[in-house]
């Protein structure tokens, strides 16, 4: 009696086992066959890696496009290339409106940061200032001049020539336009920035009416080199170039256009 009993439990025993294994084997298959497919994580250009590049502390934001780093042992203030954000710190000109809003975000974006430089031989090494003209990536790849205007914080800025990333920043402010962001957005007021970068340039030529008396113009405002030669001759030429149209100091402005 105990025999059969013992053998009764093993067959049971037996049973269990093999109910379990196939369970779990299709509970394994059914798991492969659901489980989603392994995603790439989508990368950014220019992700930095510090055994490639050299990195520099930002020890002071000025305003919305000018900084200054730690490099090579000094302190060098950089002005980014192809973005103007409304003044705020030139003693000559009043605080424009959202001015103090760009510089506040771009402390905000630089402050406690190391950046990368690039910079751009078709813009020259400094500017009449001394500054450093260059282009400043963050450890994650993001242009700051970049993000600055698809943010609404600037506009796209050609001195004369086109630069490397000209495209890719007028894109960012038409899309910053579209969508009304920062000082595009319809309860912004109208700040000289905003009216300069909507002003009919075609309309000003034929009236000869001109902006002369600050910086209300830069090559990419106008359609056609005459346009701009108008303005520049408007404005008293070479005596007042107060756009800063003449690079070369030749006489003949934005070549770029012809």
């Amino acid at each position: 009696m105990k025999s059969s009993a013992f053998i009764l439990a093993l067959i049971i025993a037996a049973f269990a086992l093999g109910f379990y294994v196939g369970s779990s084997s299709k509970t394994s298959e059914t798991n492969i066959q659901t489980a989603p497919a392994y995603q790439t994580p989508a990368t950014t250009t220019d992700i930095a890696d510090d055994s490639e590049h050299e990195w520099y502390p930002v020890v002071k934001v000025i305003d919305g496009d000018t900084f200054t780093v730690a490099m090579n042992g000094e302190n060098v203030t950089v002005r980014l290339i192809g973005i103007d954000t409304p003044e705020t710190v030139d003693p000559r000109k009043p605080v424009q409106c959202f001015g103090k809003e760009a510089s506040e975000k771009a402390k905000r974006t630089l402050s406690g940061t190391s950046v990368r430089i690039e910079t751009d031989p078709s813009q020259g090494e400094l500017d009449k200032y001394g500054r450093l003209l260059a282009y400043a990536f963050l450890g994650s790849g993001i242009n700051v001049a970049e993000y600055m205007i698809a943010e609404g914080y600037g506009h796209e800025y050609t001195y004369n020539l086109p630069y490397k990333y000209q495209t890719e920043f007028k894109a960012a402010e038409a899309t910053a336009r579209e969508q009304k962001r920062g000082l595009w957005a319809d309860d912004t007021c109208m700040n000289d920035l905003r009216s300069r970068s909507l002003a009919p340039v075609s309309m000003q030529s034929e009236n000869k009416r001109y902006e002369c008396s600050r910086n209300a113009y830069n090559c990419s405002d106008f359609a056609t080199q005459a346009e701009a030669q108008s303005a520049f001759e408007s404005c008293g030429g070479s005596g007042n170039d107060i756009h800063k149209l003449d690079a070369d100091g030749d006489g003949s402005v934005c070549e770029s256009l012809l």
